[in-house]
């Protein structure tokens, strides 16, 4: 581990593609376009829970892919963020759209969801605005810089395109990263939680639970050239944070590490269903547990592009497909006492939390539904869900379709909070608890339907 120190204490990368020649027309047949750029806010920003004081030279990136060939383009984007949510995710998939010329539902938009990292909510920030509170965690002047030069960015990209011959699919098992963060007594109920940073003793020798521990890697390919890798891995991203310092934590080191190894071909990293899942098994919170983390992870990556298959890809083997969801709001928001704690100038404490709930109460409200997704390439079958889901949908949507590779990116919509099963909501715990979950147990019935219907491969 003392040589990847080094590397990270002495190289900055910035992925910048191989050069080829700009794009012709849709005949062509199938093409990328790849995006990547620096999503780091300026010092005195406020992070997650404090304000930013610097930043590592990695930064924070939002980087992702245009492909092009099959029907309108379809995009999609990662971000070194804790959360975009409501407004703000609309806005994020609106501007791609506008840039890539597609439309809204074929753009995927996931946060890694990073706690040393910031977050949107355009409606928070309106809501606290009307209010006269001060919006700091969700001011949102930075954000609508970076929209714009993301759209920048995708149209930059679109004349720089590579031709796509191939798909590739390949897992690993990551050891030693993730483990469950429900601990259960013998009644069946949630007794305590093993949080990503967890100095307990006694819950670290806990069994890891259930989890899953397959890093999943979707890359594209012209010929024998690697053009994207798209990986998928369902754990809380988190080693240690509250340091003002932005960063990407564990998971962006692991991204870095093998963009270092395969230089050709823009990484991609999207967090899957870990809103059950953390690393407190395996991580008393010691600094040095992010470079041991980054590495196994960066491990099986590894040995996960060892394991590609690869397959010809043509474009009627490409489908995205679309399943909008009214999920319903939690019976303990209330519009009128979430209006009365942004009135009450008595708990500030209160003002940011009440502002995205009554936001996403609203939409709920208001017949808002979200979009979600499934990109077919071939054999792959990648799924594109809202919120903290609980690793229990990754495993079921796998179970659903054991003849195709699938993945799963979570962190969508953020404004839905987390998303435990049915069952989760009888155990307790913190994840199911009225202060983070914004949705109620019968979301587990409407999320499982859209997904089966999607992975069914039928309009």
């Amino acid at each position: 581990m003392r040589s990847l120190s080094l590397v990270l204490a002495m190289i900055c990368v910035t992925w910048c593609g191989a050069q080829t020649p700009a794009h012709a027309d849709e005949t062509e047949g199938l093409r990328v376009a790849t995006f990547d750029i620096d999503a780091t806010p300026p010092v005195g920003s406020a992070l997650a829970y404090d304000p930013m004081v610097r930043s590592w030279d990695l930064g924070l990136r939002a980087r992702g892919i245009v492909l092009l060939g099959a029907g309108a383009p379809m995009v999609l984007c990662a971000i070194d963020w804790i959360g975009v949510a409501n407004e703000s995710h609309d806005a994020f998939r609106q501007a791609l759209a506008e840039a890539a010329a597609t439309t809204p539902d074929r753009v995927a938009v996931h946060a890694l969801h990073q706690h040393d990292a910031p977050g949107s909510d355009f409606s928070a920030e309106r809501l606290l605005q009307e209010h006269n509170i001060p919006s700091r965690r969700y001011e949102g002047g930075f954000a609508r810089e970076l929209l714009r030069r993301l759209q920048d960015a995708v149209r930059d990209a679109l004349g720089n395109t590579q031709p796509v011959t191939h798909v590739g699919v390949g897992e690993a098992q990551v050891y030693e990263v993730a483990s469950n963060r429900r601990i259960y007594g013998p009644d069946g109920k949630v007794r305590a939680v093993r949080y990503t940073t967890c100095a307990d003793v006694a819950l670290r020798a806990e069994p890891e639970g259930v989890i899953d521990p397959m890093v999943s890697l979707v890359s594209l390919w012209n010929g024998d050239a690697p053009l994207v890798v798209l990986s998928y891995y369902a754990t809380h991203p988190q080693s240690y944070y509250r340091t003002g310092v932005a960063n990407p934590d564990f998971p962006g080191v692991a991204r870095f590490l093998r963009q270092l190894a395969v230089p050709d071909a823009l990484h991609v990293h999207f967090t899957g269903a870990g809103g059950n899942i953390g690393a407190g098994k395996y991580n008393d919170g010691a600094h040095e547990n992010r470079l041991a983390l980054a590495g196994r992870l960066a491990d099986g990556m590894r040995r996960a592009w060892e394991n590609t298959r690869r397959t010809p890809l043509a474009a009627e083997d490409v489908a995205w497909r679309v399943a909008p969801v009214a999920l319903p709001p939690a019976a303990h928001l209330s519009e009128e006492a979430l209006e009365a704690a942004l009135r009450d100038k008595d708990a500030p404490e209160q003002f940011h939390g009440a502002a995205a709930r009554l936001a996403w109460l609203r939409r709920c409200k208001a017949g808002h539904r979200i979009d979600v997704a499934c990109l077919a390439l071939g054999p792959a079958r990648i799924l594109h869900c809202p919120g903290e889901l609980f690793v229990e949908y990754q495993l079921a949507a796998k179970a659903a379709r054991p003849d195709c590779f699938v993945a799963m990116a979570a962190y969508g919509d953020y404004g839905t909070a987390y998303i435990g099963t049915a069952r989760a909501y009888e155990e307790g715990g913190y994840e199911t608890s009225e202060r983070v979950s914004n949705v109620a147990p019968e979301a587990e019935e409407v999320l499982m339907a859209a997904i089966r219907e999607l992975l069914q491969d039928r309009d």
